[in-house]
């Protein structure tokens, strides 16, 4: 029987070829030898560098002479009208990043996969980059991974093959390559590749794994210069959609300032984020934005009281922008880029709008610079509402958690409001999962309970309501955008919300979403940029 042996594959794409796909600087070696096993046509690079001790060699005073080889080939094989490469070793650092199909590994893997024999599964949620690597001891199907694919994207992905491909190979990574084993000798190999190519523009995953790819990283470097140049004229334009925010939570309670640097020193200093007080900066130091680089160049450091820089992002990482490019749906968030199924837009908004209430009771518009200002305002303007704002009900040892902004009470159910300042801020949800840790206390902690009794100076008909768990959840987010609905919402706040709403209705506690008009002009106030 034939030995198998790996192969990690890629697709060049339709405009590369072994003439251009190499990086400038390579320095791989191309084989001229007569009677070898390639196929005709073929054209195969070699990596011989010598190699250099290993560390640890000189760490213990040896002698004796070891040497750490590095060999590693290129193979390219002409597949009717596009060209293929087989890669050994790390030679694959060698391929210009934009010369293969970034999703030839992945989508291959999706259609040949037997849908309930998955291995492992490598796992991006784009909302706080966390990556998760799930191995099952036994093939399972995609269900035992736990995958939700409303929020999560699949990297990796590994599994035995459905059984009319078995005769090709038996089992399949993929990524931005195809990584396999097979015992096809060479003389098969570029059938083998002409096959896979047939796997590869399939759409069998579309019904094996259906809401699979709602979301994926762009990785493909053409798009992204593409999407990079929608981003430099937006920058210019000026559109509503394009803005700027701190890429991570941040406690909007404690007193901070915002600097802008890259272009030059500045005293220009500001109170919050905001993409005006940037093209303030930019135009107080002369600086036109004509190239993307300049927004990596570009910073944006979050101060302390003292002037001292606690945290600094560049200005790319800070940008949240949703753009369409040949009518599909792009957004950009902590500097990546992703690509949004537009059904998958279509359905959240469809699940979401619903939960989007027209007024309320006792949220009135917001003409307060700070949130908290504003609640306090909410609770001084009705007797019945009390201001828990930064307030804490976290059982002893635990980390705070804020039972809510405001609590009232409405057709006898005890309504808890969290408040936010504007629709696209990058802590939306973290104020989404506070709502429901809130619950999950009050309903499981005792010590929970009696805290918020405490809280709010053991009130009767609150504390009754509070033993019988009745209670509702309404966030209030404060924009200007109070005629949108769902589409006020970044992309990921919008999925964020989505698994908000559905924990709320598994535990029984009615939901809804108001959106409290701003009143504020924040970009002469010096406060956060709401649209």
């Amino acid at each position: 029987m034939a030995k198998s042996r790996g192969f990690s594959i890629y697709l060049l794409k339709p405009t590369f070829s072994a003439e251009n796909a190499l990086k400038e600087d390579h320095n791989l070696e191309q084989i001229d030898e007569d009677n070898t096993n390639l196929p005709d046509g073929s054209i195969m690079y070699i990596s011989d560098k010598p190699g250099n001790a290993p560390w640890w060699k000189n760490y213990w005073g040896l002698d004796i002479d070891l040497y750490q080889a590095q060999k590693g080939a290129i193979v390219f094989l002409p597949v009717d009208d596009r060209w293929v490469v087989l890669t050994f070793g790390s030679t694959y650092h060698q391929l210009k990043d934009n010369s293969f199909e970034y999703d030839f590994g992945l989508r291959t893997t999706l259609n040949a996969l037997d849908p309930k024999k998955i291995k492992s599964t490598d796992i991006l949620q784009p909302e706080n980059a966390k990556r998760q690597r799930i191995q099952s001891p036994t093939a399972s199907s995609l269900n035992f991974f736990d995958i939700r694919h409303d929020e999560s994207i699949i990297k990796k992905l590994t599994g035995s093959v459905k059984a009319e491909y078995n005769d090709l190979f038996k089992n399949a990574t993929g990524a931005n390559s195809l990584r396999i084993s097979s015992d096809l000798q060479p003389n098969q190999i570029i059938d083998l590749c002409r096959s896979l190519i047939e796997i590869y523009e399939k759409e069998d995953y579309l019904q094996t794994f259906p809401d699979i790819r709602n979301i994926e990283p762009v990785r493909d470097p053409d798009i992204i210069i593409l999407l990079n140049e929608k981003l430099l004229d937006a920058f210019t334009e000026a559109p509503r959609e394009l803005v700027l925010s701190i890429p991570e939570i941040v406690d909007y309670s404690d007193p901070f300032k915002v600097k802008y640097s890259g272009a030059g020193r500045s005293s220009l200093e500001y109170n919050d984020v905001f993409i005006a007080g940037y093209r303030e900066y930019l135009q107080e130091r002369n600086t036109q934005i004509d190239d993307v680089d300049q927004f990596h160049r570009h910073y944006m450091s979050i101060m302390d009281e003292n002037g001292n820089i606690i945290r600094q992002y560049n200005i790319y990482k800070s940008f949240l922008f949703d753009c369409e490019l040949n009518e599909k749906t792009y957004h950009l968030c902590e500097g990546e880029w992703y690509f949004i199924e537009t059904d998958f837009i279509n359905r959240l908004e469809t699940s979401l709008n619903p939960y989007f209430i027209d007024n309320h009771s006792f949220l009135h518009p917001c003409n307060k610079v700070r949130e908290d200002a504003y609640n306090n305002s909410v609770s001084t303007a009705n007797a019945n509402v009390i201001c828990l704002d930064k307030k804490n009900i976290a059982p002893t040892g635990q980390t705070q958690v804020e039972p809510c902004d405001l609590i009232s009470i409405i057709d006898n159910t005890l309504h808890l409001v969290h408040v936010k300042i504007s629709t696209r801020s990058s802590s939306l949800s973290h104020l989404f999962n506070q709502g429901v840790n809130s619950v999950e206390l009050l309903r499981l902690a005792e010590e929970s309970q009696q805290k918020l009794k405490e809280l709010v100076d053991n009130n009767p008909e609150i504390c009754t309501l509070i033993d019988s768990s009745k209670y509702s959840v309404t966030y209030g987010l404060i924009t200007k955008k109070t005629d949108l609905f769902a589409k006020s919402l970044p992309i990921f706040s919008r999925i964020s919300l989505l698994r908000t709403v559905n924990a709320l209705k598994i535990m029984g506690i009615p939901c809804s979403i108001f959106l409290i008009y701003d009143n504020i002009d924040r970009k002469n106030n010096n406060a956060v940029d709401i649209d």
